[in-house]
């Protein structure tokens, strides 16, 4: 396999963008996820379509023994990763002391846990070859508190700032390491997280520009990119710092309520 990506969480829309991208690339592809079935469909048509090889993991990386796994598996069959993209992550909308514990805990696994480990696992291997690589996806969201999304919104904001951190810590070395940060997509997050129904995803940027974003602004060597804000989240992005901190948190509540 060569110029191989791993891809997590591919087998929804936004990372399957991603998938058929670097694909288009003629670069092969490893594919984690849990739903096996959708993996092998994405598998057949990737390699039918681009002539590309495509190594399917299916994975819960919720689960803490998940991420070591995958390292094993892949240095045991010699596949050498040049891309890690860390795509893993999901929310929900709710009052935090109303949720399921067990719900918050598993997101906090995957959205910090999961990707904290995983760049662990395979940074010293690039910074080793000097070369490659890393992508985070974080969010807008990392910027604002986040009220009906406590826990997603704080977890984004760990991921913006871990990946800056990491990002000087390799100033002296070829690895490069860059945040995806997108306003609301069209991807299945919304459905799943019931954001799909708030005033915040009544405009949404599709899929495939904000994938093309990614590789544009990774493939640049770039520390962050802002994906496809509309103009009065572009406004708002700029006025932050200067709206009182309780008029700010009243209108994020007001914009993730459930219409």
């Amino acid at each position: 396999m060569k110029n191989v990506a791993l891809i997590t969480w591919a087998s929804s829309w936004l990372w399957k963008e991603f998938a058929i991208i670097h694909a288009n690339n003629w670069n092969d592809l490893v594919i984690v996820a849990r739903r096996k079935a959708k993996l092998n469909a994405l598998k057949k048509d990737l390699e039918k379509k681009y002539s590309v090889q495509v190594k399917v993991i299916e994975k819960d990386l919720t689960q803490p023994k998940s991420r070591q796994e995958i390292y094993d598996e892949l240095k045991k069959e010699k596949i050498e990763i040049e891309y890690l993209i860390n795509n893993a992550g999901f929310g929900w909308i709710w009052k935090f002391h109303e949720r399921k514990w067990n719900d918050d805990k598993s997101m906090i696994e995957l959205n910090i846990v999961a990707l904290t480990e995983l760049t662990r696992l395979f940074l010293p291997d690039f910074v080793k070859r000097n070369s490659w690589r890393v992508l985070n996806i974080s969010s807008t969201a990392s910027f604002l508190p986040g009220p009906m999304q406590a826990v997603y919104y704080a977890s984004k904001a760990y991921v913006t700032s871990f990946n800056n951190a990491i990002h000087e810590e390799l100033h002296d070395t070829d690895v490069t390491i860059t945040a995806l940060l997108p306003g609301a997509t069209d991807t299945e997050f919304g459905k799943v997280s019931g954001m799909d129904k708030t005033s915040l995803f009544s405009h949404t940027a599709s899929s495939e520009e904000v994938a093309r974003d990614w590789y544009d602004a990774m493939m640049k060597w770039k520390i962050c990119i802002v994906s496809w804000l509309n103009l009065p989240q572009k406004i708002l992005m700029r006025i932050i710092p200067f709206i009182p901190k309780k008029i700010l948190l009243k209108q994020i509540r007001k914009a993730q309520e459930v219409s």
